[in-house]
C-alpha cells in the first residue's frame, strides 16, 4: 500500500480500471546539485549512520522515523462488522462471480519472479553519497513501512474472514503477500545503504490507528490508487529520462504498480457491493473528506521532501499534481463526488499549505504555532467548501450521459 495519508488523520496508501498515465517527461525539473552532509558518529550520545546522521537502534538497524500526522500509519479496525460485511448471508449485494474472477487473477501472482535484484543495486547506492544518500534513505523508509502496514491488515483480515467469507479472506491473504513482497524488497534495499527497519519491532510497538470499516475501504481505495500513478509516473519519466535514474528499484516500478491496480480493483468491487457507502449524501461527504486527505498529505510530505524528487530529475510540483489529477479521474469512476482538482483556488490553497506546514515546523511556541494553525485550518477548509464534481459508477446510474460521468 503505498501509504499517503494523514492531514486530517486519514489513512495509508494506488488502482486499475483502464488507467493509463499520460507522458511524463513534462514533469522533468531542473537539475539540482544537493548538499553534502558532514560525518558523525554520535547526535547527543545516541548512536548515528556515520554518513547520513541517521539515528540507529542497532548496529545496522535504523531507528524508526517518529510519528506524525504525515508519517505512514499502521491501521486496526471492527473486524467483527468486517466479517458482517463480508458475509453472502449478511450481504447480498456482493457478487460471488466478480470476486471470484478477482481471486483467480490474484491467484496468477504475476509478480512472482519480478522482484530479483542484481548487482546494479549496491553499486548505484555506493554511488548516493551525503545529503542526497538521507534523502533517499528516508523514501526507502517511509515507503517500506507504507507497504508493511498493508501487509499487517491485509494479513489479519485473510485471517478473520476465513470462516465467513472464504474468497474475500484469501484474496486479502494474497494482497498482503503482495504487501510483504513490496516490503521486504524496499527493507532489501535499505541493506543497499547498510542500513535496514526492524519489522518486527514496529509490529508489535507502532502505534495502531482504528478505523471502522467503511472508512478502511475509502483509505485503502485511495492510497492504492494514488500508489499506482506515483509509481507509473516515475517509471515513465525514467523512461524518457534515463540519465536521472538513480537508483535501479524505479525499473521494476511499471510491474509493480499492477499489484497496486489489482487492490483498487478489488476495493471497487467491495464498494460496490455496499450502495450506501458510495451513492447518498454522507457518501458524498466521506469520499470529499477521504480526497481531500489523501492529496493534501501527498503534496505536503512530497513538498517537505522535494529534493529527493529533483534528484531524479522531476519538478516536485508538476509531479504532485500530474498525480492528483488522475488519481482523482480514476476515483471519480466510483466515488460519488470528487473534489475539482482543477479549480485554480486547489491548488492555490496547496500551495498555501506548503507555507504554512514548513513555518509551523520552524515554530517554537504556542503563540507562534496558534496563527499558523488557523491558517492551516482555514485553506483546509476552503479546500472543502469548493464547488465540488458529481460522479460515481455507471452502475449506479440511469442516465449514462449524464456529464458528471464523463470527468
Amino acid at each position: 500500500m503505498a501509504a499517503v495519508m494523514s492531514a486530517s488523520l486519514v489513512a495509508p496508501r494506488v488502482a486499475k480500471l483502464g488507467a493509463r498515465a499520460g507522458k511524463t517527461a513534462s514533469l522533468k525539473a531542473t537539475p539540482v546539485r544537493v548538499a553534502r552532509a558532514a560525518r558523525t558518529s554520535t547526535v547527543a550520545g545516541a548512536a548515528v549512520d556515520n554518513e547520513t546522521g541517521l539515528k540507529m537502534a542497532r548496529d545496522g538497524i535504523k531507528e524508526a522515523a517518529s510519528e506524525n500526522l504525515l508519517t505512514p500509519r499502521f491501521y486496526t479496525t471492527d473486524f467483527d462488522e468486517m466479517e458482517q460485511l463480508f458475509s453472502k448471508e449478511i450481504n447480498p449485494n456482493l457478487d460471488e462471480s466478480e470476486l471470484v474472477a478477482i481471486l483467480q487473477e490474484f491467484q496468477e501472482d504475476f509478480n512472482q519472479k519480478h522482484f530479483v535484484r542484481n548487482d546494479s543495486f549496491k553499486t548505484a547506492a555506493d554511488g548516493i553519497t551525503g545529503e542526497a544518500r538521507r534523502i533517499f534513505i528516508e523514501f526507502l523508509e517511509r515507503s517500506c513501512t507504507a507497504e508493511f502496514s498493508g501487509f499487517l491488515l491485509y494479513k489479519e483480515l485473510g485471517r478473520r474472514l476465513k470462516k465467513t467469507a472464504p474468497v474475500c479472506a484469501e484474496i486479502f491473504t494474497l494482497m498482503s503477500r503482495d504487501e510483504a513482497r513490496h516490503a521486504g524488497f524496499l527493507n532489501k534495499a535499505m541493506s543497499d545503504f547498510n542500513l535496514a527497519l526492524d519489522l518486527g519491532f514496529l509490529t508489535k510497538n507502532r502505534q495502531y490507528t482504528f478505523f471502522k470499516p467503511k472508512f478502511i475501504f475509502y483509505a485503502t481505495y485511495l492510497s492504492e490508487k494514488i500508489g499506482y500513478w506515483r509509481y507509473i509516473s516515475i517509471y515513465r519519466h525514467l523512461q524518457a529520462n534515463p540519465d536521472d535514474q538513480l537508483y535501479p528499484i524505479f525499473q521494476y516500478f511499471e510491474n509493480w504498480c499492477q499489484d497496486e491496480n489489482r487492490h483498487g480493483d478489488f476495493f471497487t468491487a467491495v464498494l460496490k457491493a455496499r450502495p450506501e457507502f458510495i451513492n447518498d449524501f454522507e457518501a458524498k461527504l466521506w469520499s470529499r473528506f477521504f480526497c481531500l486527505s489523501v492529496y493534501v498529505t501527498m503534496y505536503l510530505n512530497d513538498h517537505s521532501r522535494a529534493e529527493f524528487y529533483e534528484s531524479i530529475g522531476l519538478d516536485t510540483t508538476q509531479f504532485n499534481m500530474h498525480v492528483i489529477h488522475q488519481t482523482n479521474k480514476t476515483t471519480a469512476q466510483i466515488f460519488p463526488q470528487v473534489i475539482d482538482t482543477y479549480n485554480p483556488k486547489f491548488k492555490e490553497h496547496l500551495d498555501n499549505l506548503v507555507v504554512i506546514n514548513t513555518a509551523l515546523a520552524k515554530a517554537e511556541s504556542p503563540l507562534e504555532k496558534a496563527p499558523l494553525v488557523l491558517g492551516f485550518a482555514s485553506n483546509l477548509l476552503a479546500i472543502a467548501l469548493m464547488k465540488p464534481i458529481d460522479s460515481g459508477s455507471i452502475d449506479f446510474v440511469e442516465d449514462v450521459s449524464d456529464p458528471a460521468f464523463m470527468y
